[in-house]
């Protein structure tokens, strides 16, 4: 039997980093539910116990269920029947047992049935299933849709729709449409008001994950004659009023047991979340926020598929009388890959942690009046886990990206057959850097970080002030000169005050200022468990070397240098594409 959270010890390593006291004592509002709810816990200890249990089955489910199925879920995938999916048969199965667990809407509160697990522990189980089978958490993980009706939907809503999800029904995201893809202002899905005071949908949909969840949130344009963002509201559409018909499944590279739909919506019965208008400007960015904690947890589950993946495969395999693992161009892109893994999941837990705080006071505050430290608390979290969720999904998927290439490269030809789980792995891991906003517009959200100064002031005045043990003082001198370099980069560029010239450079502050996060994240960790010095020397070896780069690369195109770029690529007439309609 296979267990992916008790053959993990970086999972309870995360569990148990001190700022999570702070965390649960928020969650449970000082244990006040342990006499209401015989499941809830009493204090600290009690409530990592909980966890702790929570995800070891978690872990079981994941080990000796969907990761047994995911090969024939791959093969199989899901099928459009009388405008309606069917899943294949093992996600079925998954979700037969995860329900029978009453794994669903975990992180939702008691009084709906809910577990009221906290974001780390979530993202930990969204951890393990992606290791398992990174389609199926496209269905599993959408269940976080529920935490945007539990913070803005109505008190009837949430005991309607709520319980159901805990109960084990499936949820939806419908945004993007056929001209709205990452450009959510030109949404034109029509709601139109009836006189009794109810609201239909008509239109369509394209893209949707998951797409006939039984409980979707519907963007739509409510308000006529608008165009841009101000017009858009949030709706809530149940499956069961059988108003939305599925036109296909798409046919898609990876993530194949998780069914892409083109969606129809026909006087489609749908209710109001929250206020008109506010649809993108407010309920759409609270869920952009989990997206990417989400795909950032997907993209670590995926890379510790490819590193054991390649790990075994270059200790079993024998080349020239011994195994390809002792061979110095194999062995060091495993520590590499390591290295990279151990970086993009303590990016993620941290974030984990900077959500949990603000989402949770945030919660608090619709409950009582904040006291005045509570509101700094607020706004110093808030921030944080804006900045670091894009920040978060831009580095971990190409981390992703790149770990299941090595996986492929370390496997060498065999890789690339589909006897190996590596190909599957391979190909699910590509759209991790595309849906849920490409890497491109995170470094668009992430870039504000880096001019506002917020990234360098966590690490000036949080990371770097940090106590650490003698022999780690060497990569704290590292880090500070690369903050340095990072520094005079980021007031060169914004010295030019040329648009135009941050753009084209922001992806490289953005990565400068990731390196120098994670390599102080494994720095911290490493204070409390020494393996992680390992993966410490390396991501900071690398980085140091990569930030280097960049730095001499910013400084070798200035703004004037711009049009070598923009003037040869569009006088490019070269080059023609053939565009197949869909």
């Amino acid at each position: 039997m296979a267990n992916f959270y008790t053959d993990n010890k970086d999972l309870r390593f995360h569990l148990t980093h001190p700022l999570m006291k702070r965390v649960i004592e928020l969650r449970e509002r000082d244990y006040a539910e342990k006499d209401e709810f015989d499941y809830a816990p009493f204090n600290y200890e009690d409530a990592i116990d909980s966890y702790d249990k929570v995800l070891e089955v978690i872990g079981e489910i994941c080990g000796d269920v969907v990761a047994a199925n995911a090969e024939s879920v791959d093969v199989e995938g899901p099928q459009v029947v009388d405008n309606h999916v069917v899943y294949a048969r093992g996600t079925q199965q998954n979700l037969d047992v995860l329900r029978q667990a009453n794994l669903m809407g975990i992180t939702l509160p008691r009084k709906y049935g809910g577990l009221n697990l906290s974001v780390v522990p979530y993202s930990m189980a969204a951890d393990m299933v992606s290791r398992a089978d990174a389609g199926f958490v496209n269905i599993w993980g959408l269940q976080d849709c529920a935490e945007t009706i539990n913070e803005f939907a109505d008190e009837s809503q949430k005991e309607r729709f709520l319980p159901r999800v805990c109960n084990g029904e499936t949820c939806a995201m419908d945004l993007t449409e056929p001209d709205a893809g990452s450009d959510l202002q030109a949404v034109q899905l029509k709601a139109t008001l009836k006189p009794d005071g109810s609201w239909v949908l008509n239109g369509v949909k394209r893209f949707i994950t998951n797409g006939d969840g039984d409980i979707a949130l519907v963007l739509a344009r409510s308000e006529e004659g608008t165009t841009d963002g101000r017009g858009l509201s949030m709706f809530i559409y149940d499956r069961s009023n059988n108003a939305v018909k599925v036109r296909r499944i798409e046919h898609k590279l990876g993530i194949i047991g998780s069914p892409t739909c083109e969606l129809v919506f026909k006087d489609a019965p749908a209710e109001l979340v929250g206020s008109r208008r506010l649809g993108l400007i407010k309920y759409v960015m609270a869920l952009m926020n989990g997206a990417r904690l989400g795909i950032g947890a997907q993209s670590v589950g995926i890379s510790d598929a490819a590193y054991r993946e390649a790990l075994a495969y270059a200790k079993a395999r024998k080349q020239f009388g011994k195994a390809i693992i002792d061979f110095p161009a194999v062995y060091e892109i495993l520590a590499n890959m390591k290295a990279k893994l151990d970086a993009s999941r303590t990016l993620l837990y941290e974030t984990c942690r900077f959500v949990d705080i603000y989402k949770t006071l945030e919660h608090i505050s619709a409950e009582r009046a904040l006291t005045g430290e509570e509101k700094e608390e607020l706004k110093s979290y808030r921030k944080l886990a804006d900045f670091f969720t894009p920040l978060l999904k831009g580095m971990a998927s190409e981390y992703c990206n790149r770990l299941a290439y090595d996986a492929i490269q370390i496997h060498g030809g065999s890789g690339f057959m589909k006897d190996y789980p590596v190909e599957r792995i391979y190909r699910d891991a590509r759209i991790t850097s595309i849906y849920e906003g490409t890497t491109q517009l995170q470094v668009v959200a992430a870039i504000r970080g880096v001019t506002t100064g917020a990234y360098l002031k966590q690490i000036r005045e949080v990371y770097e002030t940090a106590e650490l043990k003698p022999e780690l003082g060497k990569f704290r001198s590292i880090l500070k000169e690369m903050t340095d370099e990072y520094e005079t980069a980021t007031a060169w560029i914004i010295e030019a005050k040329d648009s135009e010239y941050l753009d084209f450079h922001a992806r490289r502050l953005v990565e400068m200022a990731g390196n120098i996060i994670m390599g102080y994240l494994l720095v911290l960790d490493s204070q409390r468990d020494d393996t992680y010095t390992k993966s410490a020397d390396i991501f900071i070896r690398n980085g140091q070397s990569e930030n280097a780069g960049k730095k001499r690369y910013i400084d070798s195109v200035p703004p004037e240098e711009l049009t070598l770029f923009s003037a040869s690529t569009k006088a490019d007439s070269s080059v023609s594409s053939t565009v197949i309609g869909t």
